[in-house]
């Protein structure tokens, strides 16, 4: 009997996780019956009783194992490390605690598995949320698929299933904030992909928070593309040129003009401004290369676990 190993990182999901776990367990009796299957909860250090309700979970049900952080690692890291304790033939990186990535996808997730992909990518054609987040979030999307060094599906997230084959080789890169989603992408095995409506949330509230998105955004851009620190240098040096050619016009006008000097003052200054600006964003992104460096090698303290149930 084959194994399958779902993760569900958590923090302060107090209201979700019981459902969670009943939900998972409905569909492998129903839909995957010859599996058998692990789900593992990673608990970020949560501050209500989400813990403490895993623990009764895991009490009960043996499938289900814990893992309880001492401090939040934030959902990479968190999920990373899980995945070092999967033991399953495949996994699915994510399985959220709130269900907005339904489980009932899961079977065809290893349906393709079986037919020979060695990952399978959950693809949120549709999104129940504000147009507004729609948009950007597909202009992202569409930014990472033009940009990034290997092809990441369109509208694709963690929740998708990897052998673990592929699971064992991205574990074996020393990344100190992984890009979950890039990684399996890098490895250019044999894909395929499945669409689903990605649901509103209907219990507690999202915790991540706008910064944190923006955090993971540049984390996701960066790790996966050279391309913006090139686009940087090239605009750099267009913009040199530009600025040599109007400071040559400006030259040839004070010799060729009857001796008093040009009026061009305001072009002056929104070019000193135009100028400025672009500089400091290249500054900002070459700045993100080198704090991702900096990361790499001065490294946080190392991820603490207080309790294991079920392993």
């Amino acid at each position: 009997m084959k194994k399958l190993s779902v993760i569900t990182p958590c923090y302060n999901e107090e209201v979700n996780v019981e459902i969670c776990a009943s939900e998972l367990k409905k569909v492998m009796s129903e839909s995957l019956p010859n599996y058998s299957y692990e789900h593992i909860f990673a608990d970020n250090a949560s501050t209500d009783a989400t813990l403490e309700k895993l623990r009764q979970l895991a009490d009960k049900d043996k499938n289900i194992k814990v893992i309880s952080n001492s401090r939040n690692v934030g959902p990479f890291r968190n999920m990373w490390n899980a995945m070092k304790s999967a033991t399953g033939d495949a996994v699915v990186p994510l399985l959220p605690a709130d269900l907005q990535d339904p489980p009932t996808v899961i079977p065809e997730l290893v349906r393709n598995w079986e037919n020979g992909f060695l990952v399978t990518y959950g693809v949120r054609a549709n999104r129940e949320e504000s147009l507004l987040m729609r948009m950007a979030r597909g202009l992202y999307y569409r930014i990472i698929k033009k940009f990034a060094a290997a092809v990441i599906p369109l509208n694709s997230g963690e929740f998708l299933l990897a052998d673990k084959k592929v699971i064992d080789s991205i574990l074996e890169v020393d990344d100190q904030y992984p890009y979950i989603r890039g990684l399996i992408a890098q490895t250019g095995v044999k894909s395929a992909s499945v669409p689903y409506t990605w649901v509103k949330r209907e219990r507690g509230k999202s915790k991540n928070n706008f910064i944190s998105l923006i955090d993971q955004a540049i984390n996701g851009f960066v790790s996966t593309s050279r391309v913006p620190a090139r686009l940087a240098l090239l605009g750099g040096f267009l913009l040199s040129i530009l600025g040599f050619c109007f400071a040559m016009f400006t030259i040839l006008s004070v010799l060729l003009s009857d001796g008093s000097a040009p009026v061009g003052i305001p072009t002056i200054i929104v070019g000193i401004f135009m100028l400025g600006g672009l500089q400091l964003l290249f500054l900002g992104l070459i700045g993100e290369y080198i704090l991702s460096i900096h990361g790499q090698v001065r490294r946080t303290p190392p991820m603490f676990e207080t309790e294991r149930i079920n392993f």
